[in-house]
């Protein structure tokens, strides 16, 4: 699969993710619509936040890289960011509903977000073998 092919793709996909969300979020009516309804207004969220971030990611990270640094590698890795930032939203919403997003929450989510971003950002691998 080409760069092209995979940003089309994704384009599309995050797209009809959109136009889902949109169509829940307009048609459903939330003391109506039950578990089922939370679910797909959630999963089509998610969904469309994973995709338009992780082509944003790509298009700015392929502008920044250098011709010989394969950019496959930044397809894996915006696509982590982008799930990661996925489920902060997704985390930060689900919170916001029960009611039980305060200021120490939002700081420990934002905290645990920077950690796992820095994660993904420096690439660590770490092998538990070297530890025992």
């Amino acid at each position: 699969m080409t760069l092209k092919q995979y940003l089309l793709l994704m384009a599309t996909g995050t797209i009809m993710c959109w136009v889902a969300w949109l169509f829940i979020l307009l048609n459903i009516s939330p003391e109506q619509a039950g578990l089922i309804g939370f679910l797909f207004f959630y999963t089509s969220l998610f969904l469309g936040t994973v995709g338009i971030f992780s082509v944003i990611g790509l298009l700015l990270k392929k502008q920044k890289t250098d011709k010989d640094e394969i950019i496959f590698r930044q397809v894996k890795r915006t696509f982590k960011q982008g799930i990661l930032f996925g489920a902060f939203v997704i985390l930060s919403l689900l919170l916001l509903q029960f009611n039980l997003l305060f200021w120490w929450n939002a700081i420990l989510l934002a905290l645990l977000y920077i950690v796992l971003e820095g994660a993904i950002v420096t690439g660590r691998k770490y092998n538990n073998r070297d530890y025992v």
